[in-house]
This record gives structure tokens, sequence and C-alpha cells, in this order.
């Protein structure tokens, strides 16, 4: 396996951290860029994609046909990286979860018409999406077969009742991929469409506060009580909504992992000056051992939940599913994210755990990555049937 990036995906992570560097850095430190959830203003927002889009720095997941930049998954891994390092970063770039997953599946799966009215105007920028899949319990969450939202046909439409919940972006979103039982089937009983917010028949019950910065959107519960969509907005064939999910999580589970890294390394690059400067017991922090040891062992997890996420990102781009590598970049990633912010608020002291940094809301905002798109002991159980079916060609090197 080569890592090299060709040199169009070395030049656009380039021009991504000029980016990051020139515009993101200045407006996160910008008191007056903030709004609601610990999040960028809108209006801010709206100009700091419009200088993307002119620095063709635009939906760099998406095919050039769609309006993108047309980089593979190992092209991503780089510059979403150089993106999650800016709180503000991805969203950006028009690269941020749920969009970027569901205009991934919908550019991959979607028929002519509906990337017309349901991608295009996501890859824009015009609208927002999200991806409603997760139920209250009893319902599905990492586990879809528990599925209880129902869509019955009638004639050619099909009528959606039933609840989904912590649905991220909810709140902003204007196009919806739903997730719903067709049938009983344990295989073939989901099938995944596509509605608009104007339509009645749902409404958001309430936005979820949660213990770290907000999506735009928030998470939210959402009711669904005669929803009626037109067969003409179903994704794939009736049955195919686990098939959907699959095609989408892998990726999208992957670019977690991209932005993720970006965030760890942005933790060490705010401690090391630091540690650098600041003198303790007449030598500077840099030169105890045991910070030396800290920073040393961060950064080696980040380095190595690089290399998980790449060779994730490479098998993709032959066409392998990359189950058992994604599982794997997703578990080592979310602990290196959380333990490098941790290591800098410890380096920093009070520092670090004040709001003169970012480093306490990258703490509250880490807390999530070992729960999103499946809990790590989820991820967890995957590998370790991989194991018990591979058992020493789990490690081959085919």
């Amino acid at each position: 396996m080569d890592f090299t990036l060709s040199p169009k995906a070395e030049r656009t992570r380039l021009a991504v951290r000029a980016f990051v560097e020139r515009e993101l850095f200045p407006a996160e430190a910008d008191l007056a860029s903030w709004g609601d959830g610990e999040n960028v203003r809108l209006d801010t927002l709206a100009k700091l994609r419009n200088k993307a889009k002119k620095a063709k720095l635009w939906s760099l997941q998406l095919p050039a046909s769609h309006g993108g930049g047309g980089l593979d998954m190992v092209g991503m891994a780089a510059c979403y990286e150089e993106m999650g390092r800016a709180l503000f970063g991805p969203v950006c770039f028009n690269s941020a979860a749920p969009d970027d997953g569901n205009m991934m599946v919908l550019a991959k799966v979607a028929t002519a018409a509906q990337q017309k009215k349901w991608l295009a105007p996501i890859a824009n920028g015009d609208v927002r999406s999200a991806f409603a899949m997760t139920e209250p319990d009893p319902g599905s969450g990492s586990d879809p077969g528990m599925m209880l939202t129902t869509a019955t046909k009638r004639r050619n439409t099909w009528r959606i009742s039933g609840r989904k919940w912590f649905i991220t972006g909810a709140g902003e979103a204007k196009h919806f991929i739903l997730i719903a039982r067709t049938s009983k089937d344990a295989r073939k009983g989901l099938s995944a469409f596509l509605f608009h917010a104007d339509q009645p028949g749902w409404r958001i019950k309430r936005r979820i506060p949660i213990m770290g910065p907000e999506e735009h959107g928030g998470h939210c519960e959402i009711e669904f009580d005669g929803l009626e969509i037109d067969d003409s907005d179903r994704l794939m064939e009736v049955g195919d909504g686990l098939k959907v999910t699959q095609i989408r999580l892998g990726p999208a589970r992957l670019t977690h992992c991209m932005r993720w890294l970006g965030m760890a390394r942005r933790a060490l690059e705010i401690a090391l000056p630091y540690v650098q400067n600041r003198a303790s017991f007449g030598h500077k922090l840099i030169d105890h051992e045991g910070v030396q040891w800290m920073l040393g062992e961060a950064a080696m997890q980040i380095e190595i939940g690089r290399l998980l996420t790449m060779r994730a990102a490479w098998k993709l781009d032959q066409g392998d599913f990359a189950r058992k590598e994604v599982s794997m970049a997703k578990v080592a990633v979310a602990d290196v994210l959380h333990k490098s912010i941790d290591t800098a608020i410890q380096l920093m002291g009070a520092r670090g755990y004040s709001k003169d940094t970012p480093l306490e809301w990258m703490y509250r905002y880490a807390r999530q990555a070992r729960l999103v798109d499946g809990a790590s002991e989820v991820h967890k159980m995957v590998l370790a049937r991989f194991l018990a079916n591979e058992g020493t060609e789990f490690w081959g090197w085919r």
C-alpha cells in the first residue's frame, strides 16, 4: 500500500491548510463569529463558505460532475484532516456530517432525477440534510433490524408512521434520507426514502440538549404521523434500506476519523508552544521527561490512527467495503481524539481547562466520538466476528 498523495491531492491539502490558517483560525478566535449551540453563526458561515467556493475547495468528496473536487478516499483523508484542525472547518468546505455522507450515498445510488432534485441543492450549499435512522428504545440503534418506523404503500405513495431521535442537523435540514420498515423480512425488510422538510405529516418533537457543542440544527426527536412520500422518492429498490445504510455508513464513519485526527493534532499544536515556553522548577516543561512521555505517547497514537484511517481509505478506493478496517479506525481514532485533548489540557493546567483556549470545547465535543455511528463496543464485536471467521488470516497481507 502506497499512501503517497497524488499531485492533485497534495495541492488541495496545502490549499485547505492555508485556508484554515488564513480564514478559519481568525474566525474562531473572534467571539462575534459564534452563534447558537456553540457553533459558527449562520451569516458568518455563509461568508466563509463563499470564500471556500471561490478557492475551489468546495465539496471535495464529490465527483466533478456534481460540482465537487473529485478526490478519492485517500486524498479526502489528507484534506479532511487539515479541515478538522479548525473548529468550524468541515462545515465551511461542505464536508461536514451528516451532509458529506448523504451526498456521497446519493451520488452513488440515486437516479439521475433524484440527484437533480435531492443531491444538487446539498452539493451547492443551498440546503442542509439529515439521515433519519436511529429510534427511541426499543427501536433501532446500532441494530437496524429493530426498526419500528413503518412505511406502508398506498397506490403510488408511502405513508410513514413512527419516531426517530438524535437525528443530527434535523432542525436546519431541508432534505432527509429516511430508513423505515416495509416488511418483516430479516434482510430485506427496510427501505430508504427521501422527503423535504416542508412536506406535512411529521414534526420535530424536541431538540435534545447535549453535553457538548452542537451541529447546526442540533440533535432532534422526530415524530411521523401521516407523512406521505411519492414512490419516485424511494431510494434504490424496496427492501434495499439496509444496503443503503451500509453503503453510506462505512465511508461516513471513516470521514469522522479523518476530521477527528485533525482535531487531535490541533490539541497538541495548542499545547506544544506552551510547554516549550513555560518554565517549572528551573526547566522548561518540554525538558521534563514526564512531559516528553505524554507528548510522545499522544503523537504516536495520532500516527497510529492516521495509518489505520489511510489503510481503510485505500481499501475503499480499491472497491472493498473495508468493514474490518473502518471499524478498527473508528475505535482507535475515537480514543486518540480524547487522549490528545486530555493530554493537552493536563499539560496546560488551568489555562487548558479554561475558555482561554478551544481545548475545553474540544474535550466536550470529543466525548461523542465513541458513540456516534456505532459505539466502540459494537465495532469491537464486528472485529471479533471477523477474527472468529478468518482466524490467523485476520492479519493477512492480501
